[in-house]
C-alpha cells in the first residue's frame, strides 16, 4: 500500500507546478525514456513539457524520495539503538554539525565541491561526519560506549554547535537570508547531481542497517541480554551509528535540515507493523519517501508561484499529528 501511494504521489508531484501536466502525459513521457518500451510510445507532447519533467521536476521528486527514505531509516535505527521512540536522526548532533559547516561555507564561499554539489553541501557533510566522530569519542568509556553517554554527549555537542551557528549568523548579516533558508531545508534548485551524490549513501547505509536488523531486535531487550544472545554489542553499536549517521549526513548535505520525518515516520509505522526492524526499516523507507514527496509538493503549490521551505511543511504537518498520536497512545487507543 505504501509503495502504491508513493508511486501515485510521485506522479502527482511531477505533474504539479506552475505548468500543470496531466498524469497520463507524465506517464507517457517517462515511459518514452524506458528501453524496449519507449519505442512504442507516440511522442505527441510539446518538447517544453518533456524538458520540465526530466530536467526540473523528476530529479527533485526522486531526491525527495531518497532524502525522506534516508531520514526515516536512520530515525528507525536510532530509535532502536537508544531504545527510545523520541530519538530521531539528529539526536547526536548531526544537524548542528551540518548547520555549522553550511553556515561557515555560505559566509566564506570557499571553492570546494562535494561530488559536484558545491561547497555548502561539502561543508555540511563534513561538519556532520566530524560531529559524529567527536560525540562518539566523548561518550566513550574505555572500550565501551554507553548509550546514555552517547545521547547526552550528542545533546551537549549539538547545543554548543548551535551556539556557534548563531555566532556565524551574527557576523554574516549579508548572508543571513541564505543561511536561514538553508537551515529550514529546501529542495529548490536541486537536480540530478544532488540525486547521484545522495543515492549511493542511501544504498550503503540502508544495506548496513537492514543487515543488522536482527541485532537491533536483540538490543531492544537490553545490552546485557543481547550479549548473552551472542551479539557483539559494541561493534554493532558502532556499525549502526556509522550507517545511520551516513544516511543523515548525506540527506542534510543535499537539502538542509528537514525535521520530523525521521521521528514520526518510524514511530507511526512501529505502531502499525510492530518493532521488528527486519520489517520496520524497509517500511520506514517507503513511509519517509511518501511523506517527503507530499511535503515537497505542498511546499511548491501552497503559495504558488512562491515556495515554502520543505522543512517548514514537515514541521507544520508532523508536529500536530505527532502530538495527536501521543495523546491517543496515552488514552489506550494505540
Amino acid at each position: 500500500m505504501l509503495a502504491a501511494c508513493l508511486v501515485g504521489a510521485a506522479l502527482a508531484a511531477v505533474g504539479a507546478g506552475s505548468v500543470p501536466l496531466p498524469a497520463g502525459e507524465v506517464v507517457r513521457i517517462l515511459a518514452h525514456r524506458l528501453p524496449w518500451v519507449g519505442s512504442g510510445v507516440v511522442s505527441d507532447w510539446p518538447a517544453s513539457h518533456e524538458a520540465i519533467i526530466l530536467t526540473l521536476r523528476l530529479p527533485r521528486v526522486l531526491l525527495a524520495c531518497v532524502v525522506g527514505a534516508s531520514l526515516a531509516v536512520a530515525g528507525g535505527a536510532f530509535q532502536g539503538l537508544f531504545r527510545n521512540p523520541m530519538a530521531d536522526p539528529y539526536v547526536i548532533g548531526v544537524s548542528s554539525g551540518a548547520a555549522l559547516g553550511a553556515a561557515v561555507a555560505i559566509a566564506m564561499r570557499p571553492q570546494v565541491d562535494f561530488l559536484g554539489m558545491g561547497s555548502v553541501s561539502a561543508a555540511a557533510f563534513l561538519g556532520a561526519v566530524v560531529t559524529v566522530f567527536v560525540v562518539y569519542h566523548i561518550a566513550r568509556v574505555g572500550r565501551h560506549v554507553p548509550v546514555d553517554n552517547l545521547l547526552l554527549s550528542g545533546v551537549a555537542v549539538g547545543a554548543f554547535l548551535s551556539a556557534l551557528v548563531s555566532v556565524v549568523i551574527v557576523f554574516s548579516r549579508k548572508q543571513l537570508t541564505e543561511i536561514v533558508f538553508w537551515l529550514m531545508g529546501s529542495l529548490a534548485g536541486r537536480g540530478w547531481t544532488h540525486l547521484s551524490a545522495v543515492l549511493p549513501h542511501l544504498v550503503i547505509g540502508s544495506v548496513v542497517l537492514v543487515y543488522h536488523s536482527r541485532d537491533l531486535n536483540a538490543m531492544l531487550l537490553g545490552e546485557e541480554e543481547a550479549t548473552h544472545l551472542g551479539i557483539p554489542v559494541e561493534r554493532v553499536k558502532r556499525t549502526i551509528l556509522a550507517g545511520a549517521s551516513l544516511l543523515t549526513a548525506a540527506a542534510v548535505a543535499a537539502c538542509g535540515i528537514v525535521g520530523f520525518v525521521g521521528l514520526i515516520v518510524p514511530h507511526i509505522l512501529r505502531l502499525i507493523v510492530g518493532p521488528d526492524h527486519r520489517v520496520l526499516l524497509p517500511v520506514s523507507a517507503l513511509g519517509g519517501a511518501l511523506l517527503m514527496v507530499l511535503s515537497d509538493l505542498a511546499a511548491r503549490t501552497v503559495v504558488s508561484p512562491g515556495e515554502l521551505p520543505v522543512g517548514v511543511v514537515t514541521a507544520v504537518l508532523g508536529g500536530p499529528f505527532f502530538l495527536y498520536l501521543l495523546r491517543q497512545s496515552r488514552s489506550g487507543v494505540w
